[in-house]
């Protein structure tokens, strides 16, 4: 009797332990994709101001090229000149500061860049925010044009055409999980491909959550 109570007592314990680690997994989650977001956002905005703004981008095609090898160098592979290009573009997509959703990831705003139509670029922007989608979601929504599909269904129906994702696409406990090389980069962790998923999750929680929780917000500060 006493060796039973100890095993669901164990039990018990165990999923409270197992609910306040995930827990935390996803708040450093969410914590880490908001700062490198509004990060990425002010690096945008910077490099479109010192190339004189949108009249004049493209005589400023040097000024990447000039800071990529030295971002490189000193914060990873996360700000080459690509990058800082994709950068320059989420800011001059996304140029009101209030209206950057935090919520979402960086990987949502590479595949809202995509979206060439700015009318259906916000829609999705505010749909994937407010539902909560995944990238893999917002992803399919996307590809198969949930914009139109949703124009073309009576108001009675939309209900299902919104809810579907949820069957055909479900949220997986991994969309949670950072594996993104860039928000690794980000957060100063060296890629090396042996890295086992505790070590990443430990160096996550650890060593470098502290560090960027603490110094990011105050250098972030909206004005």
């Amino acid at each position: 009797m006493l060796e039973r109570n100890v095993d669901v007592l164990a039990s018990e314990t165990y999923d409270d332990i197992r609910e306040i680690i995930t827990s935390a997994r996803k708040r450093v989650y969410v914590a880490a994709n908001s700062a490198m977001v509004e990060a990425y956002w002010l690096v945008g905005k910077q490099i479109v101001e010192a190339q004189g703004g949108e009249a004049r981008a493209e005589y400023g095609a040097g000024l990447i090229a000039e800071l990529a090898p030295r971002l490189t160098a000193e914060f990873g592979k996360g700000f080459t000149e690509s990058n800082l290009r994709r950068m320059r573009q989420f800011y001059s997509q996304f140029p009101n500061r209030a209206a950057v959703r935090l919520e979402l990831n960086w990987t949502h705003y590479r595949s809202l860049m995509r979206v060439d139509d700015e009318k259906q670029r916000e829609f999705y922007l505010q749909e994937c925010a407010d539902q909560n989608w995944s990238t893999r979601q917002l992803d399919r929504q996307i590809n198969t044009h949930y914009y139109e599909r949703l124009l073309a269904t009576r108001k009675d129906l939309r209900d299902g055409i919104r809810t579907e994702i949820d069957v055909v696409e479900p949220r997986l406990p991994q969309d949670y999980v950072i594996k993104d090389t860039l928000v690794l980069d980000f957060l100063d962790i060296k890629d090396r491909s042996s890295y086992q998923e505790s070590e990443l999750e430990q160096a996550l929680m650890m060593s470098n959550s502290e560090r960027w929780c603490h110094t990011l917000p105050a250098a972030l500060q909206r004005p």
